[in-house]
């Protein structure tokens, strides 16, 4: 849509039927796919790649350069994929030569005034609430919800299905399937309900919840648990994916706060 009041460089690669609203600027080497809506006053810059039917609101400013004081204007990119709302005011920066991208996925949806900082990677169907803070580097996996005002360390990476409350300060990895709680954030059981949205049968949330409960209650360390759920539990893919993420965890993950003692 050609909207007289938008600035659009003429290098920029807009699909036809792209709503653009007034006051919009969108700088040279940028792409926006099919359906998407860009709503007043929002700056997409150098290095964005949008995908279709996304919607993005106003204030938002989308692949800035990072705020990182190693760059050195490096050509990187963000790239956005398809069905993903970005909310009024949020703040994605583009990469470093770290990774050279920050990705945020399919059927997303960040909330107001959050932000995510250079080379994070996001997944398909993940909630960040409002005034989320990324730090570099940060990875998000499919179906994580981060709550309101949540800040998350560099590094950190949060698995699949997580849930993290409002407000946490979050320096370690977080598990998949599991709910964060407390400050400094902490194991707080499994996010059952959110399984269950998601038809996860009830053998199979037992399931994990039995891992957790080896994990985080039976007075093991890391890993000595490993050992045992390798040994006694029966190979699954739920059960791979939460013993792949703890060996491969950079930052080590979130202790469990009955017991007082953190998991490296």
């Amino acid at each position: 849509m050609n909207q007289p009041l938008a600035y659009v460089h003429p290098e920029a690669k807009i699909a036809r039927n792209v709503v653009i609203e007034p006051f919009v600027t969108i700088a040279k080497n940028v792409e926006i796919g099919e359906g998407t809506w860009i709503g007043p006053n929002v700056s997409i810059m150098e290095g964005a790649r949008i995908g279709k039917n996304c919607k993005i609101f106003p204030g938002a400013v989308i692949s800035a350069i990072p705020q990182d004081l190693k760059f050195e204007g490096e050509e990187t990119l963000v790239i956005i994929g398809d069905n993903t709302t970005i909310r009024e005011c949020v703040t994605v920066n583009r990469g470093t030569k770290a990774k050279g991208k920050t990705v945020v996925g399919d059927n997303c949806m960040l909330m107001a005034n959050s932000h995510v900082a250079h080379d994070c990677v996001i997944g398909n169907n993940v909630i960040i609430v409002n005034s989320v803070l990324l730090g570099g580097e940060v990875i998000v996996d499919d179906y994580a919800i981060i709550g309101g005002g949540a800040a998350l360390h560099q590094f950190v990476h949060v698995g699949a299905h997580a849930m993290i409350q409002g407000g946490a300060l979050v320096g370690k990895d977080i598990p998949p399937f599991v709910k964060a709680a407390r400050l400094p954030a902490s194991f707080a059981g499994i996010n059952s309900i959110g399984l269950r949205r998601r038809n996860f049968t009830n053998e199979k949330i037992a399931e994990v919840q039995e891992i957790y409960r080896t994990l985080y209650m039976k007075g093991m360390n890391v890993t000595q648990a490993i050992e045992y759920i390798e040994a006694e539990m029966p190979a699954s893919v739920e059960r791979d994916e939460i013993l792949l993420f703890i060996k491969n965890s950079r930052r080590g993950i979130i202790k469990g706060y009955n017991s007082g003692r953190e998991l490296v």
